[in-house]
C-alpha cells in the first residue's frame, strides 16, 4: 500500500532513515471510493492532482485515484498534464485549470488536456493553436480566473460551441467559502448565481458537463454535486474542514517519520537551538531528530509541536533548524531505549496519532 520519498529509500515497510515521507496509495483510492458513495447518482468525481498530488505524487495518486473510481483527474499546469501522458495515463480526461500562456496553452492541447476559457480571444488561442476541448468558468465570488458576467460567459460558451476546432465540453465556477462552515450566506449565494447560469447552458448546450463542487462542497451540500465534483483535499484523507478526517470515514494518506539520533541531558538553564528559545525550567533529557525546515518542517513550528516516540506525545522544543529538531523527552530513566526509535511528525503511533490538521493549525495555514 505504500510508497516512500526520503533522503534515501528501502524495502521494508518501515526502516529508519534521516527522514521518510510513506504515501499509503491504497488509503488515496479508498477515499475516492468514499468520495464517489457520497456523490449523488449519475455524479463524475474528478480528482485533483495537481502540486505533485498534494506532494503525495500525482502519477501513484492518479493511478490510485481512478482505481477508486474517479472518471477525470484535473491539474494546474500543462507541465503537469504532459507528465501524466507521459506516464501512461492516457485514456482519463485530464482538466488542466490554471492559466496558460501561449506555449503553456500549445503544450496542454498537444497533451489531449482540457483547457479552461471565459473570454473570447482565449477560444481564438484555442482555434489558433489547433483546437481542443474548453470548460467556460463563470467567476461567482473566487475573484481569481474567470469572468464576472454571466452574460459574457454565455457569449464565450456560444463561441466555443461556434468556432471550429474548438469543443464545448465544460461549464464551471469555484467556491471561495465552502470550507467554512459558518459562512454559509457567501456559499448560497455562490451556488445560486452558478445554478442560475448553469441553467441556461444547459439550455443553450446540452451535454455540457457543469462543476463546481471542491471537496468541502461535496460534504456540505448535495445541491452543489451538479454533473462532477473536483476534489482535492479530501482524496488524500484530510478533513476539508481543517478538523478531523475520522468523522468523515476518511483516512490521511501521508506519514512523515524521523528517528532519534542523539539522547542528551539538559539541565536546569541550560538551553537548545538557536536563539535559545527553550530554556529548560528543571532537569530534563532531550531527543535530536534530524529533520527541519530544510525537509518542509516549518520553523513555524519551534516550540509549537509534538513529535510521537515510542507511542507517546513528546513536544518539540527550542527552533526548529534545516535539518534538526529536538524533542523533551522528560526524566524518563529508561531514555536510552527511545535512541534510535522512530519519531512520528504526522501519522499515528500506539493509540495517538498527529494529523496534518493539528500541524496547519498550529502553523496558522
Amino acid at each position: 500500500d505504500w510508497s516512500v520519498t526520503g533522503v534515501q529509500t528501502c524495502a521494508l515497510p518501515i526502516c529508519l532513515e534521516r527522514v521518510q515521507a510513506r504515501v499509503n496509495i491504497a488509503a488515496i483510492e479508498r477515499n475516492c471510493a468514499r468520495l464517489c458513495s457520497e456523490l449523488r447518482p449519475g455524479v463524475a468525481l474528478c480528482a485533483v492532482v495537481k502540486a505533485d498530488g498534494y506532494g503525495h505524487g500525482m502519477v501513484p495518486s492518479a493511478r490510485a485515484a481512478l482505481a477508486g473510481g474517479a472518471g477525470w483527474l484535473a491539474v494546474a499546469s500543462s507541465q503537469e498534464a504532459s507528465e501524466l501522458r507521459g506516464a501512461g495515463v492516457q485514456e482519463t480526461p485530464v482538466l488542466v485549470m490554471g492559466a496558460l500562456s501561449p506555449s503553456e496553452l500549445q503544450q496542454a492541447l498537444a497533451a489531449d488536456g482540457d483547457v479552461v476559457v471565459s473570454q473570447e480571444r482565449h477560444v481564438e488561442a484555442v482555434a489558433a493553436a489547433g483546437g481542443g476541448r474548453v470548460h467556460v468558468k463563470l467567476d461567482t465570488g473566487m475573484g481569481r480566473l474567470g469572468t464576472r458576467d454571466p452574460a459574457e460567459a454565455l457569449r464565450v460558451a456560444a463561441m466555443a460551441r461556434d468556432t471550429p476546432g474548438v469543443e464545448l465540453v465544460g461549464a464551471m465556477t469555484h467556491f471561495a467559502t465552502a470550507d467554512e462552515l459558518d459562512d454559509g450566506e457567501f456559499f448560497a449565494r455562490q451556488l445560486a448565481a452558478f445554478a442560475s447560469w448553469a441553467q441556461a447552458v444547459r439550455s443553450e448546450h446540452p451535454g455540457v458537463t457543469v462543476h463546481a463542487a471542491n471537496s468541502a462542497a461535496v460534504m456540505r451540500d448535495p445541491e452543489a454535486h451538479f454533473d462532477m465534483a473536483r476534489c482535492g483535499i479530501a482524496v488524500y484523507g484530510m478533513d476539508p474542514f481543517g478538523q478531523d478526517p475520522v468523522p468523515w470515514t476518511l483516512e490521511q494518506a501521508l506519514e512523515l517519520s524521523s528517528y532519534v539520533a542523539e539522547v542528551k541531558p539538559c539541565g536546569a538553564g541550560e538551553s537548545a537551538g538557536y536563539g535559545r528559545r527553550f530554556v529548560a525550567e528543571r532537569d530534563t533529557q532531550l531527543g535530536v531528530l534530524p529533520v527541519g525546515y530544510g525537509d518542509g518542517w516549518r520553523r513555524g513550528l519551534s516550540n509549537n509541536a509534538d513529535v510521537l516516540i515510542g507511542g507517546r506525545r513528546h513536544p518539540l522544543v527550542g527552533t526548529v533548524s534545516m535539518d534538526n529538531i529536538t524533542v523533551d523527552l522528560g526524566m524518563d530513566p529508561d531514555v536510552e531505549r527511545l535512541r534510535g526509535q522512530r519519531g512520528v511528525l504526522i501519522g499515528s503511533e500506539g493509540s495517538e496519532r498527529i494529523t496534518a490538521e493539528e500541524v496547519a493549525r498550529r502553523l496558522d495555514t
